[in-house]
């Protein structure tokens, strides 16, 4: 297979590499299955056990199982569900391993050749559900000194690092908490590509749906945008995690009471919230968004200088989230936390931005059309283990 043109590889170029080993599964009896596949990306799956280690570590010059075997507490299968503690840290081997090409034209075992003018890479983030639990996680490999990024040629086992922050959560073989990107080189809209793209193929309404005018875009090496916490009085603008309460299973989709989780957040004439320290948050972008078929997003939170401010765990967004332009868009939903000491926001504030890779092609399946999605045309959205409205 020729790869010549540059960006996130679409579904249909993830299925391929699939079929060639490039990602493949470590246990016979969890092959990797249809479900796992996104427009621009593929879910990874838990393993057959957790294991409990001290802390957090990067490898660097060591295998993670090196790395483990210095921190590790105790180990226990999940293959039938099993619970993870509030800020316990859980090393988790996925079902996924990965086989990246060493070199630009790489023949693989199934008699096929791939030629590449770059390299291939990979990259991991949170799935929305994940972040909206307050689970932090990370996927870690052999040897690496960063976090979720997998490097040309790496071949080996993938690990996921899970520490729950607000809950006890029953996880179990098989569930799906982080996806992966393929990427050929790596290129990033420029800000003038991205006020191109919008005056054609508007990526940010307001409110109502109505499109941006260019004016009222700020682009600074991505597109950013802000936080609504204005409504009317007694209007639900966010909401703060409740602490230590019962476990939640994942598996176990709308089965929970909203309220014996999270504390709404009502809106208030000054249009402005104080945070306080450690808790988290989920609220609403004030701009809805959308991502056109030929591209794929990923959200970046916005550096204050500061450091007391974690603006979102999830990053990733798929073509075709939001819809077409009539569609009006989907609101971004943001996890929040405030480090350290009481943080001001206020209605606008500027909290993250957008950055656009072009996909290699058009995937063939796009968010919220032939696939199962979410938080299609979302607002203010609580993870799908909760009950909404008219449940």
């Amino acid at each position: 297979m020729n790869l010549r043109t540059k960006g996130i590889l679409p579904v249909q170029r993830l299925r391929w590499l699939v079929e060639q080993g490039v990602l493949h599964s470590t246990h016979d009896r969890y092959p990797i299955k249809p479900e796992q596949f996104q427009p621009n990306s593929i879910d990874l799956r838990l393993g057959t056990e957790a294991i409990r280690v001290r802390s957090s570590f990067l490898p660097e010059s060591e295998s993670v199982d090196q790395k483990v075997s210095k921190l590790e507490q105790y180990r226990f299968s999940i293959e039938d569900g099993a619970v993870l503690e509030p800020n316990g840290v859980y090393i988790i081997p996925l079902l996924e391993a990965i086989a990246l090409p060493t070199q630009r034209e790489h023949l693989f075992e199934a008699g096929v050749t791939l030629i590449t003018d770059d390299p291939l890479t990979a990259k991991a983030n949170p799935k929305s559900s994940t972040g909206r639990l307050d689970i932090f996680t990370r996927v870690i490999t052999d040897f690496c000194h960063r976090f979720e990024e997998i490097q040309p040629g790496y071949q080996g086992k993938l690990y996921l690092e899970v520490v729950p922050k607000s809950f006890p959560i029953k996880v179990r073989t098989g569930q799906m908490l982080n996806q992966l990107r393929f990427r050929h080189g790596h290129v990033v809209l420029s800000d003038e590509e991205i006020l191109r793209v919008h005056d054609q193929d508007p990526l940010l309404m307001d409110a109502e749906g109505v499109p941006l005018h260019l004016d009222h875009l700020k682009v600074n090496q991505g597109l950013f945008m802000s936080v609504d916490v204005s409504g009317e009085p007694g209007a639900i603008v966010g909401y703060r995690a409740r602490k230590h309460r019962d476990v939640i299973d994942l598996d176990r989709l709308g089965g929970y009471d909203a309220s014996e989780f999270w504390e709404p957040i009502l809106a208030k004439p000054e249009d402005h919230l104080i945070l306080d320290p450690e808790a988290f948050y989920i609220f609403a972008s004030k701009e809805r968004c959308r991502i056109p078929k030929h591209l794929a997003a990923e959200m970046i939170a916005y550096d204050t200088g500061s450091g007391e401010l974690r603006t979102h765990y999830a990053g990733f967004f798929d073509s075709g989230f939001g819809g077409r332009v009539e569609d009006k868009g989907a609101r971004a939903v943001l996890e929040v936390r405030s480090h350290d000491v009481p943080f001001l926001i206020e209605d606008g504030q500027t909290f993250f931005s957008m950055r656009f890779e072009p996909n290699t092609e058009v995937p063939e399946t796009l968010y919220g059309s032939e696939l199962k999605s979410n938080y299609q045309g979302q607002g203010l959205k609580l993870g799908k283990q909760f009950k909404q409205a008219g449940q």
